[in-house]
């Protein structure tokens, strides 16, 4: 099973980049987890939607030959970062990669809630007519990592909270199960 993975944090010490690369690693006989480089990215510009970038091109051919993605999204002024909407605004355009497309969303930060309101808008983004993707179910199935500061090794950037862990483990077989019923 091949998965797309947008990290919505450019920071060099991200958690959420952290909490990919532990998923990377922890999942990898399950799944094989490509973090996407939503970087590279330049600005959405409806000028060029039609002949886009190849930083574009590969990005979107990625989302399109992927049985689903996984986004993992810190919580920036109660949304999802500017460059994980800008990446999300080049794949609802033109061959729009995520129609029907099956995804996962995480989150992780220092606060209390996690990324409860950043994925509230994701979900919101995800359901637009230029996405229309299917996300895993709310109700339980969502992933707010909070106190994130207490639950990643410094040394290794691993994800080592067990609780953490456990609860993980069982979202990515509910994803995993979600992916296989939508393909």
């Amino acid at each position: 099973m091949n998965i797309v993975v947008l990290v919505g944090s450019l920071r060099k010490e991200s958690y959420n980049m952290q909490l990919a690369k532990t998923m990377q690693k922890r999942y990898k006989e399950k799944m094989n987890l490509e973090i996407a480089d939503i970087r590279s990215l330049p600005h959405f510009d409806q000028d060029e939607e039609n002949n886009p970038p190849q930083s574009v091109k590969e990005f979107k051919e990625a989302v399109s030959n992927a049985d689903g993605v996984v986004i993992i999204t810190p919580e920036y002024n109660w949304s999802i970062p500017g460059v994980l909407k800008n990446a999300l605004d080049w794949a609802s355009r033109v061959d729009k990669v995520f129609i029907g497309k099956p995804v996962m969303a995480l989150g992780a930060t220092m606060g209390m809630l996690g990324t409860v309101r950043a994925q509230m808008h994701l979900r919101e983004i995800l359901d637009a007519p230029g996405i229309q993707a299917r996300i895993l179910p709310p109700g339980g199935n969502e992933v707010l990592i909070g106190f994130a500061h207490q639950k990643f090794d410094e040394q290794s950037g691993q994800l080592v909270d067990e609780g953490t862990l456990n609860f993980l483990d069982s979202k990515v077989e509910a994803f995993i199960d979600f992916v296989k019923s939508q393909n």
